[in-house]
């Protein structure tokens, strides 16, 4: 299939799925046109990219995890054993993150709490 049909199937834009192309993430085949042709498998990988994007994963990560994940029943599962000690990282990079959203978050509620009333009206007559 071509780049458009592949969009339409997955409901990913040709531009990401170009950007997937030059991050490594899909490696269509090409015609002598130059055309790209993709095929049923390049439907799953796809998905499984928007799901690990999702998830927090960069590009960068992903080309390296991908190889190692599985889609099993529409779920996806790790299948080497090193990638769950990496995905739990993420995991802890991704809390800690949330932990300093928070603590940011405490301190805006705190400067608003802290707000004066509005200012007294001062007309001066000229």
């Amino acid at each position: 299939m071509r780049i458009g049909e592949l969009a339409r199937r997955t409901g990913v834009s040709e531009r990401a799925l170009r950007y997937y192309e030059e991050q490594g993430l899909l490696r269509p085949r090409r015609r002598e046109s130059g055309y790209r042709v993709y095929s049923d498998a390049d439907v799953a990988a796809v998905r499984r990219i928007r799901i690990l994007l999702a998830a927090g994963l960069s590009t960068m990560q992903i080309v390296e995890v991908l190889p190692c994940i599985v889609d099993d029943d529409g779920l996806l599962v790790p299948d080497c054993p090193e990638l769950v000690g990496e995905l739990e990282k993420q995991r802890e990079r991704i809390g800690s993150a949330i932990d300093e959203l928070e603590a940011t978050r405490a301190n805006l509620d705190a400067i608003i709490a802290n707000r004066r009333g509005p200012l007294p009206f001062s007309h001066v007559d000229a």
